[in-house]
């Protein structure tokens, strides 16, 4: 004897409001085999919702410009959409037991800084607190290889420092080199910085970033439980380059993800930056071709700041030091060679090597490449 057959479950479940239905149907969208970002908006925008787009009959999703044949399957299928449907709902459920937020296009919270792409995401997950991300957010991405030089690695920490405590969100991709020495300085000076992943927010790649992604916001595009994938990469270098005003290339070779990200800045309409490095150095190829391209040449964060009509950056805080060091220390808002040290300091040589020497030791500068740089 079987007893009474019971209903399947609801396409959603009840929601207490219709922005939670929306923002629900969304995220069944973006989990539907053959939508991208654009389709899913061109849907929402010819329907005037994403929920009724679920609802749409095969004939009207027809007219919808850009949709083919496979998406309007994809759309009215029975078991493609149960699937996604299903698959919407766990998420919604598993993000809020992560503590990560969801924000979907068109809705509230949503960054408008990404508007400046062609094809938005349509739903973002988000750890941590998001800072306010207008059209042209007061933003830096800076960018650069893994294998960085300690040059360029110290000139990273300083300039990030120095934009973050001019109220300069710094924004990059969590990578090792570059990326990790840019999100370390910001929030070591006070500031905000962002990681936008090529994995989900809840997979720290590479795994030692995992304390240093713990005091940043973390951005993906991808569902939670996403690994770290080749072709996830250059997709995320779109979100660092329209999440910023302008973005700052300091090494990378010419065929590098550091030069996919400042092509994504010029398409944004943002401003790119190049810091020079050593003629005939691989890492240096990228950025040199970049300034031939008529990329911003820059050596410190005023080159930046400058730029973009954003003030002059607050000077750096100088710790308790004796005349001689302090003096040595302020002159290092840049690398500097000994003999340009002397040139402005005007102490004797004895006593300037012996204050770098000093400052070394203090973990406060380091000689790199015949340079002396703040730490």
């Amino acid at each position: 004897m079987t007893g009474p057959t019971l209903p399947g479950p609801p396409l959603f479940d009840p929601a207490p409001a219709p922005l939670a239905d929306e923002r629900l149907a969304l995220l069944a969208l973006r989990f539907t085999t053959q939508l991208g970002p654009r389709r899913i908006e061109e849907l929402r925008r010819h329907f005037g919702s994403a929920l009724a787009a679920l609802q749409a009959p095969p004939r009207a999703l027809r007219e919808v410009p850009g949709l083919d044949s496979r998406s309007v399957a994809a759309l009215t299928g029975t078991q493609t959409q149960g699937q996604a449907r299903t698959r919407a709902q766990a998420e919604l459920t598993r993000t809020q037991v992560e503590g990560v937020t969801l924000l979907f296009r068109g809705l509230p919270g949503y960054p408008a800084a990404l508007n400046a792409l062609g094809d938005p995401p349509a739903v973002l997950w988000v750890r941590g607190s998001l800072p306010e991300l207008p059209e042209v957010p007061r933003a830096i991405g800076m960018v650069g290889t893994r294998a960085a030089s300690p040059h360029a690695a110290a000139f990273t920490r300083m300039l990030a420092a120095d934009l973050a405590r001019a109220g300069v969100v710094v924004v990059s991709g969590l990578a090792r080199g570059i990326d990790t020495a840019a999100h370390e300085a910001a929030v070591g000076a006070g500031g905000l910085s962002i990681g936008v992943l090529g994995s989900a927010v809840d997979v720290i790649y590479p795994g030692e970033n995992r304390a240093l992604a713990a005091q940043l916001t973390l951005i993906s595009e991808s569902p939670l439980g996403t690994r770290p994938a080749q072709h996830l990469f250059p997709v995320r270098n779109r979100l660092i380059a329209a999440l910023s005003a302008g973005t700052v290339v300091v090494e990378g070779e010419r065929r590098s993800g550091s030069l996919i990200t400042a092509t994504h800045a010029l398409e944004c309409g943002r401003t790119v930056f190049a810091v020079p490095g050593r003629a005939g150095d691989p890492r240096a190829a990228g950025p040199h071709q970049l300034l031939r391209d008529g990329a911003v040449l820059t050596e410190n964060a005023a080159d930046v700041l400058n730029e973009l009509g954003w003030g002059a950056a607050p000077p750096a805080p100088q710790p308790d030091l004796p005349p001689e060091q302090a003096q040595v220390l302020a002159a290092l808002h840049e690398p500097r060679t000994l003999d340009d040290l002397q040139a402005i300091t005007r102490l004797p040589l004895p006593e300037l090597q012996t204050a770098l020497v000093l400052l070394h030791l203090l973990g406060l500068t380091q000689e790199v490449g015949g340079r002396w740089v703040r730490r």
